[in-house]
């Protein structure tokens, strides 16, 4: 997409240097639901990529089609038209058991109601997809330690998700996201259902994510949250608009005062006592 902040990944390109490779590249997709007087366009020609080092802000009223465009992004659903690259690999092409093999292996998920299983620790729910995906239990134990240390709780290694606050369980869904080789994760709402000040600690382990080398897709109707992304896209009505081209959008962003992600990582705009 074009129309880039200056302060994003590719404001290095523009200088002379490299651009971040293209993770995600979503082309001409288009998702339509039903038939006849029941079909629904849910997204139209969507073009979007999304490059390693860079978290990509979605926003838009409810039934803009964020969760769609999410859902095609992670391979959840296929498009009626167009395509959805995950690196080398064009999802739209691939039967349900390749997209759920590229999922386990490349892609990680933050949803808003966490979706820790109960009866597992916090080490063993970070650790399920890696032993799900052929990784021995000692071995994916320890990748799970090392996400859970990456954001900032391995000390809840050993405990129940009904033993962690809120914030915690969000940092252990952030660490399944990340265990092993993944570099994208796909966010839908992560700091919904957390206070703001929780909420910004989520957003502040995310950015930090990013920043190590990942890549990130975060759905959210907060303008704040917004902020720490690199760039902001808006969707209405199931059409993708860069949010630097779109004055609607600008203005949320504008008028939430955050600051850009970049700024956050400088130390620049508010902290976590705000």
């Amino acid at each position: 997409m074009t129309g880039r902040r200056a302060s994003g990944p590719t404001a290095g390109a523009e200088a002379g240097t490299e651009a971040s490779p293209i993770i995600l590249e979503l082309t001409g997709v288009t998702r339509v639901h039903g038939e006849g007087e029941r079909r629904v366009v849910a997204l139209r020609e969507a073009d979007l990529e999304v490059r390693l080092g860079e978290l990509v802000a979605v926003m838009g009223p409810s039934g803009s089609g964020k969760s769609t465009l999410l859902n095609l992004a992670g391979g959840l659903d296929t498009p009626s038209a167009g395509e959805v690259r995950l690196g080398r690999d064009l999802l739209s092409h691939l039967d349900a058991a390749g997209r759920a093999a590229i999922r386990r292996r490349r892609v990680g998920y933050v949803f808003q109601d966490l979706n820790l299983i109960p009866a597992l620790t916090a080490a063993e729910n970070v650790a399920l997809p890696r032993e799900l995906d052929g990784v021995g239990v000692r071995e994916a134990r320890e990748q799970a330690r090392s996400a859970l240390a990456e954001v900032g709780v391995v000390e809840l290694a050993d405990r129940f998700p009904e033993e962690m606050s809120g914030g915690q369980q969000q940092r252990v869904a952030i660490a399944r996201a990340l265990v092993g080789p993944r570099r994208l994760v796909l966010a839908d709402e992560p700091t919904g259902a957390l206070d703001s000040h929780t909420g910004e600690a989520v957003m502040r382990v995310l950015r930090q994510r990013i920043d190590a080398g990942a890549a990130g897709l975060l759905v959210t109707h907060d303008p704040r949250f917004a902020a720490w992304a690199d760039r902001t896209v808006y969707l209405r009505d199931g059409v993708v608009v860069d949010a630097d081209r779109d004055d609607r959008a600008s203005d949320l962003l504008v008028g939430a005062g955050r600051g850009s992600g970049r700024d956050r990582r400088r130390g620049i705009g508010p902290g976590l006592d705000d």
